[in-house]
């Protein structure tokens, strides 16, 4: 098993750094281990939660403007969970979702496309998209919620291959530049008690290790986007 998922890890890290966009990513804050480095490797071959790690990796997307870090973190999920997908001409006759025929009449119903487009999407409007799909979706305010509960439950998801766990956090609180955003956690690492965040912004930051307390933290703040409810995740499942 574990020589199957170093096997995997090679080629989900090569495909992460396929994805980067060209020129250097910004600096990590001293807070943060990356994944593409000797420390993040190790806490990922130790990680005792990783089971998303695989099948959201090897359906990793970089989200296609900087509105769209909720639909390329949906996209990767969707396409983790096998969900039958619409037909992409370019792509016929296999089918898999991306960042266009993601957008459906049911989408709009939740969040407007033009919506997104302008100003990407709160927690509330994520937590909404997974019944367009007849998916389970489990909304989770940072502020009706605890660390430990957090922690419990976001482990618990990514043990699973058939649960995924999209975070909404504040980057400025984990030393990132600098607003709300949108990705998915893979893994956890239970010795150094840190969340892998792949995030979908991969011309900007690499995949990043960062500890529950600041993560929670940094999901813990108010979106004033969002009647100034506090971010949080959203769990989706079949």
């Amino acid at each position: 098993m574990r020589a199957k998922f170093a096997i995997g890890l090679i080629i989900s890290l090569t495909l992460l750094a396929g994805g980067r966009a060209a020129g250097e990513t910004l600096p990590l804050s001293p807070g943060l281990i990356g994944l593409d480095s000797d420390e993040g490797e190790a806490l990922l071959f130790g990680a005792e939660a990783r089971e998303d790690y695989l099948p959201l990796s090897l359906q990793f997307v970089t989200q296609q403007n900087q509105a769209f870090c909720g639909v390329a973190s949906m996209v990767m999920v969707l396409n983790a969970l096998n969900i039958g997908a619409p037909e992409p001409t370019a792509w016929k006759p296999f089918t898999a979702f991306n960042q266009e025929n993601f957008f459906s009449a049911k989408t709009e119903a939740v969040v407007p496309r033009a919506v997104i487009e302008r100003m990407g999407m709160t927690l509330t409007e994520l937590g909404g998209l997974p019944v367009s799909f007849d998916l389970a979706s489990s909304v989770n305010h940072a502020s009706d919620s605890t660390i430990e509960d957090f922690r419990h439950r976001a482990r618990d998801a990514i043990a699973t291959d058939d649960s995924f766990l999209i975070i909404n956090y504040l980057r400025s609180a984990i030393g990132q530049e600098k607003y709300g955003h949108i990705s998915p956690l893979a893994a956890y690492d239970e010795d150094s008690d840190r969340f892998l965040i792949l995030d979908v912004s991969r011309y900007k930051y690499p995949p990043v290790w960062v500890e529950t307390a600041t993560l929670f933290a940094a999901m813990n703040t108010p979106d004033r986007d969002n009647e100034n409810k506090s971010r949080g995740f959203v769990i989706v499942s079949r």
